[in-house]
């Protein structure tokens, strides 16, 4: 298989790729074309059909696994596929592992970190609302273990929302431990629950893209509505604790214009949103140069997340 992230301009490619979308458009000129986006694996590549009506374009849609036949070309910086030829393709044909990003961490060892830092919660109605989520006989494991943190940005794979929670959850371990006056329980809390909403927010895989809910409204306030219903079925709690918990839910941005409605007005909600920040930008990178060579030095182009042209660090 030649997977998207070895492709270079001027290759000739015969491979079979998951139709991300499919949307039928007309040139300057008025004529017909379809602009698609191909995806595997390791990525996701811009493409068109010049020619929709040709013999060798057969009839398929978005979410469907097509054999491509046409060469890689280059528009405005970036790689894009020139599909000459497309056949639609059986998913017992192919292996599902090899078209959609998948977390290089095996799911069930890291819910097991997650279930580990559950332990270290002495609050009780901090402790029940972790389980609610968390607990074995939980609607949301199974969910939880698939989704992705992202669209596009960072974690956007396969276990990457549990993947990007376990790593925000350890920042904020350490917190507590650099800075003791931190209250343990509502950080461990809160960071294991931050993200929660994105359950609503993206769809599953392979869609993977914002529903109505996350257009219209977003995983923060969709999170706080569900720590509302847990709280609601679980009973009685204490009310400041939660409320000091849902703070640092829609605070776990930063600033408002990085979409929090609030910004952080206690020590663990600022440190929530820092422990947040600095996972989802090291991740950025580190997925922005897996394609390039261990040994280059070459500046890449710039990342809009880090709002910087980024390199590798000289070994």
């Amino acid at each position: 298989m030649q997977f998207i992230n070895s492709l270079k301009v001027g290759d000739r490619i015969n491979s079979i790729y998951f139709c991300k979308s499919k949307n039928s458009c007309l040139t300057k000129a008025g004529k017909p074309f379809e602009a698609l986006n191909m995806q595997d694996k390791t990525g996701i590549i811009d493409a068109k059909i010049w020619d929709p009506n040709s013999a060798g374009i057969d009839d398929f849609d978005a979410m469907d696994y097509v054999d491509i036949s046409g060469e890689i070309t280059e528009f405005n910086g970036a790689l894009q596929m020139n599909i000459q030829r497309a056949r639609k393709v059986s998913i017992d044909d192919i292996n599902p592992g090899d078209y959609m990003p998948t977390s290089e961490r095996g799911t069930d060892e890291m819910l097991g970190e997650l279930k580990g830092f559950i332990n270290e919660v002495s609050n009780e109605d901090y402790k029940k609302i972790l389980t609610h989520f968390f607990g074995d006989s939980s609607e949301y494991i199974a969910a939880f273990k698939k989704h992705s943190a992202a669209k596009t940005v960072h974690h956007s794979f396969i276990g990457g929302l549990l993947e990007h929670t376990v790593s925000v959850t350890k920042n904020c371990e350490f917190f507590c431990t650099n800075y003791p006056f931190l209250k343990k329980d509502l950080l461990l809390t809160a960071a294991m629950l931050h993200d929660i909403g994105k359950l609503r927010e993206i769809d599953a895989f392979p869609v993977n893209d914002y529903s109505d809910e996350g257009n219209l409204i977003g995983h923060i306030v969709v999170g706080v509505e569900m720590i509302d219903d847990a709280v609601r079925e679980i009973g009685t709690v204490n009310k400041t604790a939660v409320l000091e918990l849902k703070h640092c839910i829609v605070s776990h941005h930063g600033e408002l214009e990085y979409g929090s409605p609030k910004k952080p007005a206690l020590a663990e909600a600022i440190a929530l949103s820092f422990a947040d920040n600095i996972d989802a930008k090291l991740e950025t990178i580190k997925e922005a140069l897996a394609p390039v060579a261990d040994d280059s030095l070459e500046w890449q182009k710039r990342n809009f997340f880090l709002d910087t042209i980024i390199r590798r660090t000289s070994k």
